[in-house]
């Protein structure tokens, strides 16, 4: 079994919420630790956070999401400037920004960036998924085949 899912949002803070919410909702229902399920939220939210504050001049983004053989893959798409500097480091405490990549790196399995200057950024995050074994729902793991 795969399931895919894409939503197209507006680039505003008001539709991060919904992208938890499908996502999150989705990953419980199948059986999926709820440890597992905050990091790739943790992740996701980040993700999005960077589209609305870095996606123009588009006024929206896309969330593509694929479930199947054992892991998440989820992509956020922009269209902003396509520039992304990865930190080395954690900045210092009084810094409001430039935490984001680093924690999604924290608690995914696999990040990378596609990065096109002036056409955009596609964020692709995989983390393999840990089973709830109190998920007697689940007859069968056809999800984690392979």
């Amino acid at each position: 079994m795969n399931m895919e899912f894409s939503l197209a949002l507006p680039r505003e803070a008001i539709g991060i919420p919904m992208v938890r919410r499908a996502l999150g909702d989705s990953l419980r229902s199948l059986g999926v630790t709820e440890d597992c399920v905050a990091d790739i939220l943790l992740a996701v939210t980040e993700a999005c956070a960077n589209a609305v504050r870095h996606g123009g001049p588009a006024n929206r983004y896309e969330v593509e999401t694929a479930i199947g053989y054992g892991r998440c893959d989820v992509r956020i798409i922009d269209k902003g400037q396509g520039i992304i500097r990865v930190p080395e480091h954690y900045p210092a405490t009084d810094v409001e920004n430039g935490r984001g990549i680093l924690i999604m790196q924290a608690v995914v399995d696999e990040i990378s960036f596609d990065i096109a200057p002036g056409r955009g950024t596609i964020v692709h995050l995989r983390k393999h998924l840990d089973w709830d074994e109190d998920a007697r729902f689940l007859d069968d793991r056809v999800l984690t085949a392979v």
